[in-house]
């Protein structure tokens, strides 16, 4: 038996509108975004490198850490950045920024540094609180030793921003 071209696509619409109400709040970034969810606040990140041991204070990295923040969020979800009343919430601090000799010579001098930041991070969802946490990410940036830090910091930034940012938005939508 064979069914008419016409009843075929009725078919072919029916089962395509029941795939795609199926999936319900996916995205294709992997992000898992509870059901009436539309605003995220990304609060201002406080730079208290400067006050623990080792570390040192890198101006303007608050800034930019809290905007880097921001547009991946904005770029991997359809979610609305606003200042106050986020249906998602992400503040913290910049809580490490470390310049380390990594590898030594023959002649026992640095031939590799390592730049290491740390972020801590408090994120609160109002629409499920089960997911809010609490939590630390770090990441790194290597380069020769007998380069100084003020000619890649743009790049390392980038680097490790990059990174730091994609574990957030990981561990607070993506569940990974």
């Amino acid at each position: 038996m064979t069914l008419n071209f016409n009843i075929r696509i009725k078919i072919y619409y029916i089962i395509g509108a029941f795939l795609i109400l199926g999936c319900g709040s996916y995205s294709f970034t992997g992000a898992s975004i509870p059901e009436g969810t539309e605003t995220f606040q990304v609060n201002y990140f406080e730079n208290d490198a400067g006050n623990n041991i080792g570390s040192i204070f890198e101006p303007g990295l608050d800034r930019d850490f809290t905007l880097a923040l921001q547009n991946i969020l904005q770029n991997q979800t359809n979610l609305q950045l606003v200042s106050i009343d986020g249906d998602l919430i992400y503040e913290g601090e910049i809580i490490e920024y470390r310049v380390s000799p990594m590898t030594a010579t023959s002649n026992l001098t640095a031939s590799q540094n390592r730049l290491s930041v740390g972020i801590n991070v408090r994120f609160i969802n109002i629409k499920k609180e089960e997911d809010n946490f609490e939590r630390r990410f770090s990441f790194y940036y290597d380069y020769p030793a007998e380069v100084q830090l003020l000619n890649v910091k743009s790049e390392a930034h980038n680097i490790i921003f990059e990174r730091i940012t994609q574990d957030i938005f990981n561990a607070s939508l993506a569940k990974w």
